[in-house]
């Protein structure tokens, strides 16, 4: 067995559980009932989907992207339900503008309790033909940038806190095309395993939320790219196409107490497209 040190801070005994045969489970323990949540790339698609749901379900929002219009709506939508929001315009690739907002979070809210890794892109090129900055760009946007978010968000964060890494299921087999995309987010889902570990004794929780294509703003500018040549194959087993909101669901269950005991691993939101491997469901004619 491997043995890291154990950090001494806000670490509960076994008998300091939230469950018990007194508080059983209920309604309310799904609710984020006055936590604050961080959610990068909060402008459109999964971001600003998630955002709202986060504050239906109780929890002040601060939501930053580098589109300033889309962000204004979806700050305007996490409003209309009634719970604060701080949105930032900035490009989260880069360290001064990102812990400037931050100081924000912080004076604003007081904390963090929720931290959603949601920011990232790629584009299509085969990997010969990616050049150093490109190479360097997808890194910086799909994994430093992550760890940039976590670092500062820590000292915010007490216990029951959770982060929560928007990954892919591209991060879980090959993506031709997409290699270092898809290798950054496999190295988000490795290290949500790693801080899954180093960070439980302080009562804070890592894990990712994986989704296969999801119709939105993003995907559409990949709409051009499908590896299946076969028409009458589905793109998965389930009947229906994924939603956004799919995607949000995860993320708010992984948020709350809920999901207390759920660390350091992957929720796929795919249709069950990592299940089904190879297989394809036949379309009825």
């Amino acid at each position: 067995m491997t043995n890291w040190e154990w950090k001494v801070g806000n670490s509960k005994s076994p008998e300091e559980s939230i469950w018990s045969h007194a508080e059983i489970l209920d309604p309310s323990s799904a609710l984020l009932t006055d936590k604050v949540a961080v959610v990068t790339g909060g402008a459109m698609g999964i971001g600003a989907a998630t955002a709202v749901a986060l504050a239906r379900f109780g929890a002040d929002v601060a939501i930053c992207d580098r589109e300033a219009d889309h962000l204004a709506h979806t700050a305007a939508e996490v409003e209309a339900v009634g719970r604060r929001c701080l949105p930032g315009v900035f490009d989260v690739r880069h360290f001064e503008p990102r812990t400037a907002w931050l100081a924000e979070v912080k004076e604003a809210f007081g904390k963090v309790d929720v931290l959603v890794n949601n920011a990232g892109g790629t584009f299509h090129s085969f990997f010969t033909n990616i050049s150093p900055k490109g190479e360097a760009a997808l890194i910086a946007e799909n994994f430093t940038q992550v760890t940039g978010f976590i670092r500062e968000c820590l000292p915010l964060m007490d216990f029951g806190g959770s982060i929560i890494n928007v990954t892919s299921i591209e991060a879980h087999r090959g993506a031709p095309g997409f290699s270092i995309y898809s290798a950054m987010k496999a190295a988000q889902a490795n290290l949500a395993m790693s801080l899954a570990m180093e960070l439980a004794p302080e009562g804070i929780r890592v894990n990712c939320v994986a989704p296969d294509m999801i119709p939105s703003e993003g995907h559409d500018t990949l709409s051009h790219i499908s590896t299946d040549t076969k028409s009458d194959m589905a793109p998965h087993p389930w009947l229906e196409t994924g939603s956004v909101h799919d995607c949000a669901a995860a993320v708010v269950y992984l948020a709350g107490d809920m999901s207390r005991f759920v660390n350091g691993t992957t929720i796929f939101v795919d249709g069950g497209n990592m299940a089904a491997g190879a297989w394809k469901r036949r379309v009825a004619q």
